[in-house]
């Protein structure tokens, strides 16, 4: 007889950690689904709230970068794209759960629904426990974008996509960084590193990627960078690729406030800046607002995504090159080795770590290639 209970890993905050809890699977109201959890991926702002740099409430599931299948629904519930949900149907789902109806909602804002409720931010309560990606199953809410994921997308390449891949392709429809002839990408970590492999799968002529790690360079070489730099070189560069002229967007995933402050001045005349990585506290910059108007620059923040954007970061996954976007995703450890993955992530600094919870073999940690 299958179990009627889940294991999650209960957040604490960092004086308590986390703690392997038994939870009952939930008894699911009209239009909620219940998903088994094939992998979650360890985001940065995972880690920034691990390290007591974000706080959340308390206590939490965290993880919303993931994928999974559809083990229960309740009543009629529909994808994104207008087809039935049903058993054994393999999802990703936005990050957030939003009203449909509220004027943010109307605005196409549905991220900052006044509603919102956020997988892997939110604190558990008697009705919705299983909220987030740590944890053998996630309880999915009405108003909830759902995206079915084709078999043949590996765990490890469709689990970031509610978070980095749809984060990337929000910023470039907002941005219209797809229209750019020059697109500058600073920070190869996951966003970076998506967002260059977007960049060139849209057609952008040049490429130029940004960061202080050599060996993030050279991923951002693989994913098509058309020129890396390091961030003492990277205007020079700029200036070299168009003609002195600058870039028409650049897009800073590292939310360093040096890195914004230096991306202003890589602008071209009418340039547009995204801000995607500014997710935790950093501090300000100083702005000249008649820069601002004479160059006649759009700085735009970038938080989260809308479903639509979703569903088109799983189709650019099904045309990608899986086998490079599967390495970002550097080791996959198990649910009850969850402290090991934070380590790693925080000392090897992949792009990616993902966390599988029908991993059970005790002590066993694999590579994400097998």
């Amino acid at each position: 007889m299958a179990s009627q209970h889940a294991l999650a890993a209960v957040w604490n905050g960092p004086a308590e950690g986390f703690q392997l809890t038994e939870i009952p699977l939930p008894t699911l109201a009209d239009g909620e689904v219940l998903v088994e959890v094939e992998a979650a991926t360890l985001c940065g702002s995972d880690l920034h709230t691990i390290a007591g740099e974000r706080s959340t409430p308390l206590p939490t599931v965290l993880g919303h970068e993931m994928v999974g299948t559809v083990v229960a629904v309740e009543g009629q519930v529909e994808t994104h794209d207008g087809r039935r949900v049903t058993p054994g149907m393999r999802v990703t789902w936005s990050v957030g759960a939003s009203c449909g109806d509220c004027p943010r909602c109307r605005r196409g804002l549905p991220q900052k629904c006044r509603t919102l409720r956020k997988y892997g931010h939110e604190a558990m309560t008697d009705t919705w426990r299983l909220n987030g990606g740590l944890a053998t199953h996630c309880h999915l809410v009405p108003g909830t974008g759902i995206v079915a994921v084709p078999d043949e997308l590996a765990t490890e390449v469709v689990a970031p996509a509610n978070c980095a891949t749809a984060t990337v392709v929000s910023a470039f429809r907002q941005l219209h960084a797809s229209e750019a002839g020059l697109v500058v990408v600073q920070g190869c970590g996951m966003l970076g590193l998506t967002a260059v492999s977007y960049a060139k799968a849209q057609g952008v002529e040049t490429v130029i990627a940004s960061d202080v790690a050599p060996e993030r360079l050279e991923l951002a070489r693989r994913c098509g960078a058309s020129v890396v730099a390091t961030p003492d070189d990277l205007p020079d560069q700029v200036a070299a690729h168009s003609d002195g002229e600058g870039a028409e967007v650049v897009l800073d995933v590292t939310g360093s406030s040096t890195a914004v402050a230096a991306a202003l001045d890589l602008l071209a005349l009418g340039g547009r800046l995204g801000l995607v990585g500014s997710v935790f506290p950093a501090p300000a910059i100083q702005l000249d607002p008649e820069m601002v108007v004479r160059r006649m620059l759009t700085l735009r923040g970038v938080h989260n995504y809308t479903p639509d954007d979703l569903a088109v970061a799983v189709d650019f996954l099904t045309r990608a090159d899986h086998e490079l976007l599967r390495s970002l995703v550097a080791r996959t450890f198990p649910l009850a080795e969850l402290d090991q993955a934070v380590t790693y992530a925080r000392t090897k600094r992949p792009p990616r770590v993902a966390v599988d919870p029908r991993m059970t073999s005790p002590g066993g940690v694999c590579d994400a290639s097998r």
